[in-house]
């Protein structure tokens, strides 16, 4: 089962309070502006920021398009 589409459009960051972009392949939630990624667990966004994983600025510019 998949993350419901319709509420990635409700969730902010809880850094900065910007959009999110679902990422399809790692299950999880991209901050562009923060460079952090937020796992889903059984399909529910984990937005916690000290449990926020780090992108390297490479993986980063690739969400940015």
């Amino acid at each position: 089962m998949a993350m419901n589409l319709a509420l990635i459009d409700i969730l902010a960051c809880p850094v900065c309070k910007g959009k999110l972009k679902y990422d399809k392949t790692g299950e999880r939630l991209i901050c562009t502006f923060d460079q952090l990624a937020y796992r889903l667990s059984n399909n529910i966004p984990v937005l916690l920021a000290n449990e926020a994983t780090p992108l390297s600025s490479e993986e980063c510019e690739k969400w940015r398009s």
